[in-house]
């Protein structure tokens, strides 16, 4: 069902999806609709996140009490749902129609229909999280601020990956992968975190076994970090929250300790793609999206600098038919952990007819339905080929909150023949419904080596000596 209430049409469908809903394609109708009806007024976001940074967003919607004005809300609660998991923030300005402000505001609280956002957002933040309702022309001015990140590749260094289905790591001097390995662990169903905590010792001296001494570690990992800190990780999920205090937040810096006290640098897994991604391609606007055990985006910027958003692009909004999966963490539907991790093969896999073993771990069904694909099951290839129209639908939306000159896609999912075939079905996508992105993002995939322990390898540079 579309939620926003305007029709709209697909020149190219996912073949195991046809209601699916693309947020780039809705809000572009809607946005023409509000222009065509001459009862647009103008609607302006802001968000607000640590030392006083500020981003903004401008358009228009419906009049209050005009004919369509009762898709305001649906349009804009999407779009703040989407800024604040981009960009990041603890609050939220709301410029334009009273109305909208009220809804969203209500949608905030505590109790609303975005708890989980509004909980989500004060704990990173570590404030009272807040909407505010203005008009479209005093919300605050935006302020960016970016900074450099890795690229070091001198010394003797160890890159840790902390991945949700797999721990990779990796023993690098002078820029130069010495040593890798990929083991497979069980983070994310672990009530102790001593279990996190031995095994990431362990990757690290095995690491460490290979070279002569390490000068510094880097670690990428899924979730939010500040200072080294963890200040939320699915990783952790299941520690209970008093525990995750005691034990969790700061256990990269007692690994630290264990380790010598060499500088460590610990980095949300997206960034780190995008600054593989930036390292390998010498550029720069380059979107990273690793596709494992969910959904992690990452941002280097004109300058080739991270921009201190959080990228949290697993929560972000896709499809705006609500009947879509919802996602069981956040209890919204249509967001991207759905559509570009391993969840997002398993989901399709019965409009594909495969069945799969209920007793398997989502990575093992997932490397079922890659082996079925090897073996050149048009089923399997189904699932990929939707994959590949979801992304290149979400690119489009992706492109109108990022300056995109260069998509990286990393993972499990990216794998084997389905990798090249998501690409392939996502550059259709660009090339029939968005001409003018499609001259100017250029999408990659690392080798088959690069795509298991290029992350770890990026993450090694992130330390400086």
């Amino acid at each position: 069902m579309n939620a926003l209430g305007i029709p709209i049409q697909m020149k190219i469908a996912p073949p195991l999806d046809p209601d699916f809903i693309p947020a780039a394609l809705a809000n572009r109708a809607f946005q023409k609709a509000v222009a065509e009806s001459g009862q647009g007024v103008p609607l302006a976001i802001a968000v607000e996140r640590n030392d006083g940074l500020v981003s903004t967003y401008h358009t228009q919607v419906f009049a209050e009490g005009t004919k369509g004005a009762e898709n305001n809300n649906f349009y804009v609660e999407r779009l703040v749902k989407m800024l604040l998991w981009s960009r990041g923030g603890f609050r939220v300005y709301i410029g334009g129609p009273k109305s909208i402000g009220e809804y969203i505001k209500n949608a905030y609280k505590p109790d609303g229909l975005r708890a989980f956002d509004e909980k989500f957002m004060a704990r990173v933040y570590e404030r009272p999280f807040e909407v505010i309702v203005t008009d479209a022309d005093k919300i605050p001015a935006a302020k960016e601020s970016t900074h450099p990140i890795g690229r070091h590749l001198k010394g003797c260094r160890i890159g840790f990956d902390a991945g949700g289905s797999d721990r990779k790591v990796s023993a690098v001097i002078d820029g130069q992968a010495v040593y890798s390995e990929e083991v497979v662990w069980h983070p994310k169903v672990q009530t102790d975190p001593a279990y996190h905590y031995q095994e990431i010792l362990t990757a690290m001296k095995t690491a460490a076994a290979h070279m002569p001494r390490v000068d510094a570690i880097g670690v990428s990992a899924a979730g939010i970090y500040i200072n080294n800190r963890v200040m939320v990780a699915s990783l952790f999920i299941k520690v209970p929250d008093d525990v995750f205090e005691k034990k969790v937040k700061n256990i990269f810096l007692d690994i630290q300790k264990e380790m010598g006290n060499v500088p460590l640098v610990v980095a949300n897994d997206g960034d780190v793609t995008a600054l593989a991604g930036a390292m390998e391609l010498n550029d720069t606007n380059v979107l990273g999206i690793a596709m494992g055990t969910s959904e992690a985006g990452g941002y280097i910027d004109s300058h080739g600098n991270i921009t201190g958003w959080l990228n949290e692009l697993a929560f972000a909004p896709v499809d705006y038919n609500d009947a879509a999966m919802v996602d069981e963490w956040s209890g919204d539907f249509g967001c991207g952990v759905k559509y570009f991790s391993q969840d997002g093969v398993i989901k399709l896999a019965p409009a594909a007819g495969i069945v799969l073993d209920e007793k398997l771990t989502p990575a093992e069904k997932l490397k079922v339905v890659q082996e079925l694909h090897l073996k050149g099951d048009q089923r399997a290839e189904q699932i990929f080929a939707s994959i590949g129209v979801y992304l290149g639908y979400t690119l489009a939306h992706y492109a109108d909150f990022y300056d995109i000159k260069h998509v990286l896609i990393l993972g499990r999912v990216t794998s084997g023949p389905g990798g090249n075939l998501i690409l392939e079905k996502a550059r259709k996508v660009l090339e029939v419904e968005f001409p003018e992105l499609a001259e100017k993002i250029k999408l990659h995939l690392p080798d088959e080596a690069n795509r298991k322990v290029g992350q770890s390898i990026a993450a090694a540079s992130l330390p400086e000596l």
